[in-house]
């Protein structure tokens, strides 16, 4: 199975399904004149790397990914919606501690937005939110 490598969201590498990423090129399309996404598109695009595993099931992450995200030996793999994150394990546990650590109120502003997704979500048609049989067995796969 093919994948893609991309930078992730607060500092993770992101494992895409190759359809996925190219629903995220259709979408970022409309958007490729507006000057201020024009440095983020160029470093997203530049360092996707399209790849598989080997025969004993690895991924090789490549070096400049490695560099941007931080991370340089154990990782942490986090399975969110329709993708794979790979964290620095120091990254992913300072992050966790400071979220459960209750220094700030952003945990329960983080849940309280994401349900509200869920309201908004309901209206959706239900042809857009279901997974298609090809989709649901692309997931398997991963």
């Amino acid at each position: 199975m093919q994948f893609t490598l991309a930078l992730g969201l607060g500092g993770s590498l992101a494992i895409y399904r190759r359809s996925d990423i190219d629903k995220i090129v259709r979408k970022f399309q409309a958007k490729q004149h507006i000057a201020k996404y024009r440095k983020f598109f160029t470093l997203f695009f530049s360092t996707l790397h399209h790849t598989t595993c080997d025969k004993l099931g690895r991924v090789l992450l490549p070096p400049v990914l490695k560099k941007a995200t931080g991370i340089h030996q154990e990782i942490v793999i986090a399975g969110v919606l329709n993708k794979v994150e790979i964290w620095a394990k120091e990254k992913y546990e300072a992050d966790l501690e400071m979220f459960l650590g209750g220094e700030d109120d952003s945990l329960a502003k983080m849940t309280e937005e994401a349900f509200a997704l869920l309201d908004e979500s309901a209206s959706e048609s239900d042809a857009e939110a279901a997974l298609t049989k090809q989709e649901q067995e692309e997931y398997q796969e991963i």
